[in-house]
């Protein structure tokens, strides 16, 4: 099935609604880590977000392939001064997964001392995880702005997935992780899951404007991105319920 979704879709895709706003989807096993055979089983999407005036960017979730992704950048012209985690899962971080070693941003501090951006309720997750110093992360509260050079990025805290789950809002779109996905959403059954607390989490999601573009952690499903209003049709985790309802079907 994923070789048939896969087949259709784009290299990368690239966002230009903002000339300022510097953005890239980066799709693993096929953008980057190419031939790494665990990136094309775990389809992990990557973003880059900068400032093209000022030719920095943050990139969100790099696990694979570190030095392509820097590399990547470098090719557009931008440096990456920063990095955003949604959560501690080595697919998105690096670590120990499947018997596999993902370097992840023990790699990326290879490259310079930079911030290493996670929710507070996160950081210990991530320490353990990837074995990286306490003094490379910075922590967040809900809220919190994180800005690239003159952009905004702000940290949406949507725990249940993990405790410290994270989404990144910046101009009109939503990088959602493993929260949401186009259709589903993030496991509430792994260490640190809470399944009430992901239903809180998508409800936060629900009510963002519905013009809102989301762009997911994984490629799940065909399309590489769509509006809130597109998922909310289809995605059944969106659908009305109540938290009774929804703890029945997904905390067994």
């Amino acid at each position: 099935m994923w070789e048939a979704i896969l087949s259709v879709y784009p290299r990368h895709v690239t966002v230009n609604a903002d000339n300022q706003v510097y953005f890239q989807q980066l799709l693993s096993g096929r953008d980057f880590a190419v031939g790494d055979p665990l990136a094309q089983q775990m389809v992990n999407f990557v973003y880059l977000i900068g400032d093209r005036s000022t030719g920095e960017c943050m990139v969100i979730d790099p696990a694979y392939a570190v030095d392509d992704l820097v590399n990547f950048a470098n090719n557009d012209g931008m440096k990456i001064t920063g990095a955003l985690a949604t959560h501690y899962h080595p697919d998105h971080i690096g670590g120990s997964m499947m018997n596999y070693r993902i370097e992840g941003i023990t790699r990326l501090l290879e490259h310079g001392s930079i911030g290493i951006h996670v929710n507070k309720e996160e950081a210990p997750w991530v320490l353990r995880t990837t074995g990286v110093s306490e003094t490379d992360l910075v922590s967040h509260e809900a809220g919190d702005i994180v800005k690239v050079g003159n952009i905004d990025i702000t940290l949406v805290h949507t725990p249940g997935h993990t405790p410290g789950s994270q989404c990144f809002l910046v101009n009109g779109c939503l990088i959602s992780g493993d929260t949401l996905f186009l259709d589903g959403c993030g496991r509430t059954d792994l260490p640190g899951s809470d399944p009430e607390m992901m239903y809180e989490s998508l409800q936060t999601l629900n009510s963002l404007p519905s013009t809102t573009i989301i762009y997911p952690g994984h490629q799940y499903s065909q399309p590489a991105h769509e509006s809130l209003a597109q998922v909310q049709q289809h995605n059944f985790v969106l659908k009305p319920m109540s938290k009774d309802q929804w703890t029945t079907i997904f905390a067994g």
